[in-house]
Parts: C-alpha cells; structure tokens; sequence
C-alpha cells in the first residue's frame, strides 16, 4: 500500500474494509475525518456502504461509517467569540463565524489536526496529536480492525488540557445493503421495544421491530425509548429476501439511540456520552458483525 494513496485498505478472512485517508474523500467541518469507512464488502460480493444524498454536493457530505463529535454539545463554542476557534474532536479547530448558535450542519471554516498514521494487513491506527485551544486539548488514538466478520472501532481519547471534555459521540451508519433501497425488504431489530413518542408514517415499529411500509421520498427519523436499562447494546439491520445483515454492538452506556434515513439509505446512530476530566482518559469500541443468514 503507498503512503500517497487516498484510499486505505485492510482484510480478514471474510471481509474488505476501504478507510479514506484523512482530507482526501472527505474534508467537511461535520464528520471525523479519521475512520472514515467508505467501503465494506462481506465474503467478496455483498456491499454496505452508501452516500448520506444521491444528489452531488447536497448534504454533508456523508458516506458509510463515519462517526461526529459534538453534533450537539461542540467543546468551547459557546467561550468562542466570532472568528476564533474552537475543538471539534477528530476534525480540527472550527472558526465561529458571527453569533449564532452551533448548527452541525453549517459549513466551518477548519483548520485539521495533524495525524499520524500506522498501517497493517488488518488494522489502521490513527494519531490524532492534540492542539490547544481556549484551555481544551484532547489526544485521540482510533484503531480501525477486521477479524473474520467483525469491523471494529477503537477509540482512546485523554485529555490533555485543563478543561473538562464534555460532548457526544456517534456512528452515522450510513447503510444500504447491496444497494437495495429502502422498503419493506429491511427489517431493523432491537433486543428491546422500538416504540417511540413519534413514528414517522412510512414505518410501523411493532415490539422490537422497525419495518417501512414503502420506500420513503423524504427523510425520516424516529427515536426508540427501550434501550436505557440495556446493557450491551445492539441493533441488527437486515435484508430479507437476500439474507444479508450488520449489526452493531456497543459495550458502554448508552446516551441516546436514533434512526435516520431516507429512500437509499438506512441509519441506526447509537450515541455515546464523553465525558473527561483533565488528565484522565476515556475508551470504548464499537463493533460490526456483517453477516448472512
């Protein structure tokens, strides 16, 4: 594999993991830009990976597993006064550019971290060096892995300022088995109830199952109330006529669950807390079985 190539390759047994070297496939103020998982192919022939939008330069500029820091809760914005900068961990310092609120979805101005980058057969490691700002300064090692069916994510992070860390973190999931759209083929399982205070018409959650009644023609979103007694937690998305599934398990607490999604893509988002005083550190590991039934 060369140095200079954009897209980063690992393999196992049974899977072919495709990672976007940093700021090349992706260089947006929104995502991580490291880990970022553009390709996933399952026993040479089954496809997972797919675009947050069909339509070219719509959205932000998601694509397969790519995670985001601070969608809600962005470290040091609120201390930031216009033109300065503040963190957003795994992609760079961000410049505030007027006094509005922090909106994920907005363009920033961004100013990436340097990162370093060690490569095996079958396991990528991303150092991302910390830079202070405002009194906040984080050092995040990622380790991207495969083993037989199962990709998994690694995060370390300390806290190397003299500021709290306090943000969230998730997984974007942008999924599409086999390119399949979505309709009522998929079937989303939980191993609690999937009812939520809102069901978006295109869906029927009935126990722990999510099904869409037809493919939608916009974007939905719902939000299942089971999971926080749950310890590890899962989700386990899968293509019926085909067999074809993925699910994710999540050996930490779990802050919040969302799905999101739209006509191509499906989105299960399972949210972390990150919470770190100075000095201390915090890790966790998110975990993917790709498999066939």
């Amino acid at each position: 594999m060369s140095d200079n190539s954009q897209v980063l390759k690992i393999s196992g047994e049974r899977l072919e993991v495709e990672i976007a070297r940093p700021g090349t496939f992706y260089s947006g103020s929104r995502f991580d830009w490291t880990g970022f998982i553009t390709g996933v192919l399952l026993d040479g022939k089954h496809t997972f990976c797919a675009p947050e939008s069909l339509i070219p330069g719509e959205g932000s500029g998601g694509f397969g597993f790519c995670n985001e820091f601070g969608i809600h809760t962005p470290i040091g914005y609120d201390e930031a006064k216009p033109g300065e900068k503040f963190h957003k961990i795994g992609t760079g310092l961000l410049t505030r550019p007027d006094e509005s609120d922090y909106f994920f979805f907005d363009k920033y101005e961004v100013t990436p971290f340097p990162i370093k980058i060690d490569c095996a057969s079958d396991q990528i490691t991303f150092d991302v060096e910390p830079v202070e700002c405002k009194s906040y300064a984080v050092h995040m090692t990622k380790t991207v892995c495969v083993n037989k069916n199962r990709m998994i994510i690694k995060y370390i992070l300390k806290n190397v300022g003299f500021k709290t860390i306090h943000t969230e973190e998730y997984c974007h999931n942008f999924i599409s088995i086999d390119n399949n759209p979505t309709c009522s083929d998929y079937v989303l399982k939980f191993p609690y109830s999937a009812e939520a205070e809102e069901t978006p018409q295109v869906l029927t959650v009935k126990g722990n199952e999510i099904t869409w009644n037809t493919q939608p023609q916009n974007d939905f979103y719902i939000v299942p109330g089971g999971f926080k007694p749950v310890e590890n937690h899962t989700w386990e998305l899968v293509h019926k006529p085909s067999g074809v599934g993925v699910r994710e398990i999540s050996n930490f607490p779990v802050q919040k669950m969302a799905v999101w999604g739209k006509g191509h893509v499906i989105s299960p988002e399972v949210f972390i807390e990150v919470h770190i005083e100075p000095g201390q550190t915090q890790s966790w590991e998110r975990i993917y079985e790709f498999f066939t039934i």
